[in-house]
């Protein structure tokens, strides 16, 4: 299997080149949050709606099948606070898979919270709230072991043959696999932020094969 790693300049993205950046989304570069240099993502909207999302393209990536890694840095507090993930086989603005995190529900200790910590999501047709109604647990899981909300957790996400499987913390077994609902006719890829109040991304790696 033929491989091809990318590593991208996420220093690029902070310059909210309005080309790049979405309206509505403030992006800047951090040194030293808690013990990384990382790109912090920020909606600006005032008040949010359940259906909002932000993603910033990765350019120069055509993503069907890989790898992608990455450490992201959210909070426990307050709930629905924070939303961060990776969005891939992008088409439009409108046609895209999401693999996101929600980390005020890492450590939660009610019940039904708890297992809403990963989520995977096919836009248009598969938003959360739909999937939540139609496929309970099948498409949002828990994480185990429990990672802390407040601190940085390492992500991997591999699309593989349409099946993907989600990993936290380097655990060898995975959090979440789900078949993809898409057509994954698209090869876009990206950051991907929902309402709330943001988070960090740090160490974006992809591997294509």
């Amino acid at each position: 299997m033929t491989r091809k790693l990318f590593i991208p300049d996420l220093t690029l993205l902070a310059s909210n080149d309005k080309n790049i950046i979405p309206a509505e989304l403030d992006v800047k570069w951090g040194e030293d949050i808690k013990g990384k240099s990382a790109l912090h993502v920020q909606p600006t909207k005032d008040e949010f709606d359940v259906e909002d999302e932000w993603i910033i393209p990765l350019v120069g990536i055509d993503f069907e099948n890989g790898e992608i890694e990455f450490d992201a840095l959210g909070k426990n507090h307050p709930p629905q606070s924070n939303f961060l993930g990776i969005a891939f086989h992008i088409l439009d603005a409108k046609t895209h898979d999401v693999v996101y995190f929600r980390p005020f529900n890492f450590m939660t200790d009610d019940a039904e919270r708890k297992i809403h910590a990963v989520q995977y999501i096919s836009h248009p047709k598969y938003r959360w709230f739909n999937l939540r109604q139609d496929f309970p647990s099948m498409y949002e899981k828990p994480i185990f072991p429990t990672p802390d909300g407040d601190e940085w957790f390492h992500a991997k996400i591999v699309v593989q043959q349409s099946i993907v499987s989600v990993f936290v913390n380097h655990n060898p077994e995975p959090s979440l696999v789900i078949t993809e609902l898409g057509d994954g006719l698209g090869k876009g890829l990206g950051l991907w932020c929902g309402p709330g109040q943001g988070g960090y991304f740090a160490n974006l790696k992809i591997t294509v094969f």
